[in-house]
């Protein structure tokens, strides 16, 4: 099917055109027979790399061309930001594309102006919740990566959000979009969706095990010359002498790094004199953006052409990684099975060193064939590679019979929602109330009927776990019923719109209650008592660390359970060790030592941080109504959390390019404040921050350079300011 015969606007047919698409993959000319163009529902399982996303592009630019809006729902921020990038090509056609992800009580009015909105799905809840007036204006729902409705974390919520889209958007046409999965036809019945199922890839992908120095295939065997002692870099040595690039991936960050650092020596010595130079600048680049020694680690294995990539590294640094690796010049990157999990980067040859993931319950278990699945569907670049391999490395053959049954010989399992639970409900209901969706039980379990739980199911399994939740939301008042009508107090309204579970909302006012002697220890441990913090570990040598803490500071803390009740007391302290590190964060410790203090990757320490101010907000707004003396120590803590930075640099860490470190430094100096900065000499500026940071920071400020360098001060209160990011997420 030719792209030139869709019934497409012309200027989008002569983009996709000069991008070089003029056929379609027979999954997508499958797609457009069962009606994706008249606006039909589909859910399309195809393998990785098969056109999912040309798909929802097509879905969307029809309902735009009709006069409507199109929403784009991804499961994570690095997916939006990718998927942002990609979609803003369209401005050629005077389609305007935006993205949010962040704020979780805010409407985004501004948003309605757009035509394509990238938005992750706790986001699209949130607008939601807030009655966001422009949501009801979408005509067309693309569900990107809908098979994790069987996550934990995000499938209840994912799976409640498209019920009410379903419920607010009646007409708008969904698109769902999917790895290949075992009950596909069950989520497309439940979505009301014709199915598109197939295997076909435009890039043969070879399933293989790694065995006795070869890979083993279906067909055929692959022998690997031995140039190293170790059989996985071995196969990466292979794959960057035939012109590929490749993905291994790891059960471990710590393993990530390691095999990066071994791999590096063997892979620098293949790179030609331009391919160094090239990555010289990338790990500078890494050097300016980082100060950890992981930093110098990185920067190190990309000199020699590889590199890893996990949780614990800060954005920056995974950008830099990524974009390198597109470019091809990172020839490998070690990973966690996160980069599996949606970013687009396929490699000529993608390595499963481990097959088993750490349980804590059960120590080290098989990952799932659907995981399997994501990370071998990474293997075969298109319009790069004629095919592509995916090799699990086995070492006894007990394994390897064990992987070619387990993977290569299985079918995905079935998808199953996690919905039915206290924890996963509990905060569903309440919205569901607090926006209108419901007003009394019979249209609550109406409600619920119409979930991918309940498809599965039997509605009446809810009834019991509902009655649980509406008890437990009318005692701490964010419910109440009079007869049989039941909507939430306005207590109940602000709780949602904050997009907090009502359980950390109830720690939250207990605590604030109880609370007499406030310091910032006080109010950290109290947010991080909430289900919706991520607790640190509490390593053995931790314990009589943190034990000792709480002895000598009780009296910051609101409550202190018993030590002999050794679970709840081993739980409270690893609120304090996460508490800890928030405070060592806003008190300006350097992220080496944090990392070094607690055995965490820089991109946990700004994820926790992240967590940890959105609850402060959300602490603040509840401190309003509960105890309005803390709502000014709850603002002032939620802005150091921010910028992990003490109160007295806020007005400098506010300003773009300047952060903690920098604005420490120019504090000392005696620039206090925006005013003195605004007028200060740019050499002396320039000694303290560096010449490129001076003038970003001085052009920021009202003041511009001549031709011959010199700078004219100007006034704040004659400059228009510019917006920094955080106004527009």
């Amino acid at each position: 099917m030719k792209i030139e015969e869709l019934d497409l606007p012309s200027e989008a047919i002569e983009v996709y055109l000069q991008a070089g698409i003029e056929e379609l993959y027979p999954p997508q000319a499958d797609a457009v027979e069962k009606g994706l163009l008249q606006g039909e529902n589909l859910l399309a399982a195809i393998p990785t790399a098969s056109g999912k996303t040309l798909l929802a592009e097509m879905a969307m630019l029809k309902a735009i061309k009709k006069g409507g809006k199109a929403l784009y729902i991804v499961p994570l921020r690095a997916l939006a930001s990718e998927k942002f990038r990609d979609f803003k090509r369209f401005e050629s056609l005077g389609i305007k594309t935006a993205i949010s992800t962040g704020d979780f009580d805010s409407r985004d009015e501004w948003l309605g102006s757009n035509d394509i909105i990238v938005a992750t799905s706790e986001k699209t809840d949130s607008l939601l919740r807030n009655s966001t007036p422009w949501m009801k204006d979408i005509t067309a729902v693309i569900v990107d990566e809908v098979h994790l409705l069987d996550s934990a974390n995000r499938g209840p919520t994912l799976e409640v959000t498209l019920a009410k889209l379903k419920r607010l958007n009646p007409g708008a046409q969904v698109v769902a979009l999917s790895a290949t999965v075992g009950n596909a036809m069950e989520i497309a019945q439940w979505l009301e969706a014709k199915l598109v199922l197939s295997e076909w890839r435009p890039t043969y992908l070879h399933e293989g095990i790694f065995y006795g120095d070869a890979i083993n295939f279906d067909e055929d065997q692959t022998f690997i010359e031995r140039r190293h002692k170790e059989d996985s870099v071995n196969l990466v040595i292979d794959t960057v002498i035939q012109g590929g690039q490749c993905l291994v991936f790891d059960s471990s960050r710590r393993n990530c790094v390691g095999f990066a650092k071994k791999c590096a020596p063997a892979v620098g010595e293949l790179l030609d004199r331009q391919n160094r130079n090239e990555l010289e600048e990338v790990a500078k680049e890494v050097l300016e953006n980082g100060e950890t020694k992981l930093t110098e680690t990185l920067a190190y294995c990309i000199k020699k052409g590889v590199a890893f990539h996990h949780a614990g590294l800060n954005s920056a640094h995974r950008r830099i990684v990524e974009d390198a690796f597109r470019n091809n010049l990172i020839k490998m990157i070690c990973s966690t099975p996160t980069l599996a999990a949606g970013l687009n980067l396929p490699a000529r040859r993608v390595i499963i060193r481990s097959y088993k993931r750490y349980d804590p319950n059960a120590g080290m278990q098989p990952i799932p064939v659907l995981d399997y699945k994501q990370m071998a569907g990474r293997a075969g670049r298109p319009h790069l590679d004629p095919y592509g391999e995916a090799v699990v490395i086995v070492k006894t053959y007990e394994e390897f019979t064990d992987v070619l049954e387990r993977y290569i010989s299985a079918s995905a399992e079935d998808i199953w929602s996690k919905l039915g639970t206290e924890n996963a409900l509990r905060t569903h209901i309440l919205s569901t109330i607090a926006s209108g969706f419901a007003n009394c039980h019979r249209e609550i379990l109406t409600f619920l009927g119409s979930t991918f739980f309940a498809h599965q199911q039997q509605s009446w399994n809810f009834e019991e776990l509902l009655e649980d939740c509406l008890i437990f939301l009318k005692n701490e008042g964010m419910l109440e019923q009079d007869n049989e009508t039941i909507r939430a107090t306005e207590l109940g309204k602000m709780i949602s719109s904050l997009y907090i579970d009502p359980l950390s909302a109830s720690k939250i006012i207990r605590g604030l209650e109880k609370t007499t002697h406030v310091t910032d220890m006080t109010l950290l441990q109290l947010i991080c008592s909430t289900p919706d913090m991520r607790l640190l570990y509490l390593r053995n040598r931790d314990y009589e660390i943190i034990n000792d803490y709480v002895m000598n500071h009780t009296e910051e803390f609101i409550e202190v359970p018993s030590p002999f009740k050794q679970i709840e007391y081993e739980w409270f302290l690893s609120e304090v060790k996460t508490a800890l590190l928030l405070l060592e964060w806003i008190n300006e410790k350097s992220l080496e030592k944090i990392v070094e203090n607690y055995q965490v990757g820089e991109g946990d320490i700004y994820a926790s941080s992240d967590i940890a101010e959105w609850l402060m907000h959300a602490t603040q707004r509840i401190a309003s109504r509960i105890n309005p003396q803390l709502e000014t120590e709850c603002a002032k803590l939620e802005k150091r959390i921010h910028y992990g930075a003490g109160s007295e640099l806020i007005e400098l860490v506010e300003i773009p390019n300047v952060g903690r470190a920098r604005a420490r430094k120019l504090f000392k100096k005696g620039y206090r404040s925006r005013q003195k900065l605004a007028t200060a000499d740019e050499k002396q500026l320039a000694g303290i921050v560096g010449p490129k940071i001076a003038q970003k920071i001085l052009s920021y400020l009202g003041r511009e350079t001549d031709s011959n360098g010199y700078v004219e001060p100007e006034t704040l209160e004659n400059k228009k300011q510019q917006k920094t990011f955080q106004d527009f997420i």
